[in-house]
Parts: C-alpha cells; sequence; structure tokens
C-alpha cells in the first residue's frame, strides 16, 4: 500500500498517539493496547469517503502468516469507521512490530468466522463481553499477505 496519499489521524487523541509512537519508534513502542499489555498491529486503510489514509491499531491475533481484525468498537451497536473502510478498499497495510507488510481484507462467515473468533476471544478475551453487550454480530475480517490466493 506504498502510497503518498494524505494521511487523516484519528480524531480520537488515544489512537493518534499510539499511532504516532508506534511508527516513529520503527515499532518497538507503542505495541500493546494501553495498559493492558496485550499486543496491537497498526493497520493503514483508505478512507471510503475521503480516500485519505488512515491508521487504526487493533488487537495482534495472527495465525500461520494471516491476522484478524475484529469490528468490535468495544460492543458499540455501530461497526467502527474501518469496516466501511476496509469492505470498500481491502488493500490496507498491517504492521506488527517493525515488520510492514501490504495485506488484502476479507470479511468471514460461518465456519470460518468461527474458529477466528475463537482465535481472536483467547487473544483478547474481553471480545466476548463485546459480544454479549451488542445485538449485532462482530464482524471479523482476515488479512492475508497481497499476492496469495
Amino acid at each position: 500500500m506504498a502510497d503518498d496519499s494524505e494521511y487523516a489521524p484519528s480524531t480520537q487523541a488515544w489512537v493518534r498517539d499510539q499511532v504516532e509512537l508506534y511508527e516513529s519508534s520503527g515499532g518497538t513502542q507503542g505495541t500493546t493496547l494501553r495498559d493492558t499489555g496485550l499486543p496491537v498491529v497498526i493497520i493503514t486503510n483508505r478512507g471510503v469517503r475521503s480516500g485519505k489514509l488512515r491508521k487504526a491499531p487493533v488487537m495482534r491475533v495472527e495465525h500461520e502468516g494471516r491476522y484478524a481484525a475484529v469490528a468490535s468498537q468495544g460492543g458499540a451497536p455501530t461497526h467502527p469507521r474501518w469496516y466501511y473502510n476496509f469492505r470498500a478498499h481491502p488493500r490496507v497495510q498491517l504492521q506488527d512490530g517493525p515488520h510492514k507488510q501490504d495485506m488484502v481484507a476479507r470479511e468471514v462467515t460461518g465456519a470460518e468466522r468461527e474458529k477466528w473468533w475463537q482465535r481472536a476471544v483467547a487473544a483478547y478475551p474481553p471480545y466476548a463481553d463485546y459480544q454479549r453487550k451488542t445485538a449485532r454480530q462482530i464482524p471479523v475480517f482476515v488479512l492475508e499477505p497481497a499476492g496469495q490466493d
């Protein structure tokens, strides 16, 4: 996803600060979610309306070189904005520590979603609570290296 599109930082201060720390340190700092100590990755995606680059820290859920991105928004009744960005523009960049990789995001359903949901809950148990808080089924995307089927 190497391009020179304009970057639009998040309107949420904690997201802006975490992304800035993660990137400015080359992926050696800001690698855990706030005070939880649980690892996060940074996903760069294109805004569906603005076309600008957006960046979001998400929980690190990795399996055999693929990653999950869980659109939980803390169990809110609506999807996070990046959910719509991924649907419209599935080519993203994922930074896991110092390693950056171009990926393709696809929303998973059925048995595949369930398998990734279990992996996500194992990595971050509050996801189960978030699902109980909302009537919507929390979407799960699998991010796979670009260029693979």
